[in-house]
């Protein structure tokens, strides 16, 4: 019922707002969870009958997913915009948002996961069921190479190039980059593919992409979520973990290892270095190390 709604939006977004293709998309996700939060709490109202108290619950239902401040800003900021093409639409009388409270945005540093905790999340995976070594095999792939739960969900069969040890990655704005990956997830990629991904009717235009659900499409984000905290769960980790936490464990291991940031920024697609440095949360006294040990001008 809504999608009459979102391809008006999506054309108001092109037309007038001239926005470009990937601040269309993002806006549209933005849309896109907030019908999926309404499918799931069975309260499927069009943009109307939405009110103060129904997108309260929406962002509580998204805080619980694991998603941190600035991801929920952002999405309230998107829903936001939907409601103001609502109104300038007719489609709404009133807007629900003006009221809706988003999170201070301060930047905390995310909990991460040991690498032990890590294996007993794996380990906590019931191989028996049908989807088992799918979640596996997803697992392995995120802290092997530090993906995003987007470029997980499409990474694609075409882009895994396993006897030289490489993936090809599409991240942020369709940029590409090579990321190796371990021999583990290679291994379980592979198992995967070749037994419980084979007992799937896959649906046409998904052929390519390595992780299904058992309709036979991708997987959706909000699906990754709950495989994350369901493990979690039965790992007894009460830290508040996301998909985006095996993404920082990777870096963060990386580099307590001793690896190059510069490395560290190329496997996540960074584009500044300095992005890399808070995701990392390099310290004050291993930076002042860092330049007492290589810079010769450096006085102390």
């Amino acid at each position: 019922m809504w999608e009459p709604y979102k391809k008006g939006f999506k054309a108001y977004l092109q037309l007038e707002k001239s926005l470009s293709d990937n601040s269309v998309e993002a806006y549209l996700r933005d849309v896109e969870k907030l019908t999926e939060y309404l499918l799931a709490s069975k309260t499927m109202k069009n943009p109307a009958e939405i009110e103060l108290k129904d997108l309260q619950a929406f962002v509580k239902w998204v805080a619980e997913l694991g998603m941190t401040a600035t991801s929920q800003a952002r999405i309230i900021s998107g829903i936001r915009g939907f409601y103001k093409y609502c109104l300038l639409e007719d489609i709404s009388k009133t807007d629900p948002s003006t009221l809706l409270d988003a999170p201070k945005t301060i930047r905390l540093l995310p909990d991460t996961l040991s690498f032990e905790e890590i294996e007993s999340m794996i380990a906590a995976i019931d191989l028996s069921r049908a989807e088992g070594h799918r979640n596996k095999a997803i697992l392995e792939t995120m802290y092997s190479c530090g993906l995003r739960v987007s470029e997980t969900i499409n990474l694609q069969l075409s882009c895994l190039f396993f006897n030289e040890g490489y993936i090809r990655v599409i991240g942020k704005g369709d940029k590409e980059r090579l990321v190796p990956i371990g021999s583990d997830a290679m291994k379980y990629i592979r198992l995967y593919v070749e037994t419980d991904r084979k007992q799937i009717r896959i649906k046409k235009d998904f052929e390519d992409i390595v992780f299904l659900n058992n309709r036979g499409t991708s997987l959706s984000r909000v699906m990754v979520f709950y495989i994350i905290k369901d493990l979690a769960l039965k790992a007894n980790i009460t830290k508040v973990i996301s998909p985006h936490t095996f993404r920082h464990s990777f870096a963060t291991h990386l580099v307590e290892g001793g690896a190059d940031l510069r490395a560290v920024q190329e496997m996540l697609g960074h584009e500044s270095i300095t992005t890399t440095e808070i995701y990392t949360h390099l310290d004050k006294e291993f930076l002042r190390s860092t330049l007492q040990r290589f810079h010769p001008a450096y006085k102390y």
